[in-house]
């Protein structure tokens, strides 16, 4: 007899127990007759269809280090600088949609500003049409995480040499950069066998914020909450698109920036005469400031003419009313509307 067969009544003997136990205190909870937790519940229809679609869109590439392809001298000793590769926006134009339409790809992986912060900037701070202002900004924070990064390998790899002093000069300097983020993180992540992962953490934060400017997507001048989805043929494959299109909010909201305004009226007459057609019906201002204080003046100065200089005034009442100088009621008339005209043009050509 084998040593499992001798231990196998006990073996069993303790099953029995332990499922006993186990029946016991769950007849405390209502078992058999309370089942307990379900193992499936039911998903709406739409939120699974969502999550089903969100999950078959394709992730947006990117890849670090940068490809390869030096261009300068420094960069051939050196290296490629680090580059962010954005989601492409394209812009095209229709007679149906209007001027300032664009779409971007689809993807599982694309990060919109909150439509608070994006209405801010276009309102308050004037980045409506030309964002490369912030494309600058992006770009100069994602070389700064980039450094930073490197910064930080470098401070661990000193550490690692125990004959360098990190809290000699120069070393100190990268010692005054970096550790402060050990100090925070030391409290709340443990050391794993005897080797500080602080470092190894932060870097995957660094990496992880980094990757996501590479996923923003500026929607200026529509709002992320404007976007519909669609599907267009690009490159003789049918794919998910999100189609910026018509006429953006914000220009219904709040008045159009004057500067913007300008460009249409002066450079752009075709913009600003499908604007005008196409959105007859809203009250929305796209003439620039300049010219409608032009045109409240011109209409002052018309009203005034009309009070001040008919020239039917001056002459007689007998002499208007005679039936044999009809006529010259006719020509009163006439001088008096042109010379209205000819004043009003001339006006027009001074302002």
């Amino acid at each position: 007899m084998s040593l499992d067969e001798k231990f196998a009544p006990v073996r069993n003997t303790v099953y029995e127990v332990v499922g006993i136990l186990f029946k016991k205190i769950a007849g405390v909870f209502g078992y058999p007759e309370n089942p307990g937790m379900p193992t499936f519940y039911e998903v709406p229809n739409e939120s699974y269809a969502r999550s089903q679609f969100i999950n078959k869109l394709p992730v947006h590439q990117t890849y670090w280090p940068p490809a390869q392809r030096p261009e300068t001298w420094f960069e051939m000793i050196f290296g490629p600088s680090p580059k962010i590769d954005p989601v492409s926006r394209f812009i095209y134009e229709s007679k149906e949609e209007g001027f300032y339409n664009f779409y971007i790809e689809n993807y599982k992986t694309i990060y919109f500003l909150p439509d608070g912060l994006s209405e801010f900037l276009q309102v308050r701070l004037n980045i409506c049409l030309d964002i490369s202002l912030l494309e600058t900004f992006r770009e100069v924070l994602f070389i700064g995480l980039m450094v930073y990064s490197q910064m930080v390998i470098l401070r661990i790899t000193v550490s690692w040499f125990i004959y360098i002093n990190p809290f000699t000069v120069p070393w100190c300097y990268l010692a005054a950069a970096v550790d402060w983020t050990d100090e925070v993180l030391q409290g709340i992540l443990p050391a794993i066998l005897g080797v500080n992962v602080t470092g190894t953490v932060f870097l995957g934060i660094i990496g992880t914020l980094a990757d996501s400017l590479n996923h923003l997507v500026f929607t200026m001048p529509f709002l992320p909450s404007e976007a519909v989805e669609t599907k267009l043929l690009i490159n003789k494959e049918m794919r998910d698109v999100l189609v910026f299109h018509y006429l953006p909010v914000t220009w219904y909201r709040h008045p159009i920036p004057n500067d913007l305004r300008e460009f249409w009226y002066y450079q752009r007459p075709d913009i600003l005469e499908y604007l005008q057609k196409a959105y007859k019906d809203l009250d929305i201002q796209f003439l620039p400031d300049k010219i409608i204080e032009a045109n409240m003046t011109l209409e002052s100065a018309r009203e005034g003419l009309l009070a001040d200089t008919n020239i039917t005034d001056y002459l007689s009442t007998e002499m208007l009313s005679t039936e044999h100088l009809f006529p010259l009621n006719d020509f009163t008339n006439y001088v008096g509307e042109n010379f209205h005209t000819f004043f009003a043009s001339h006006l027009n050509n001074l302002l």
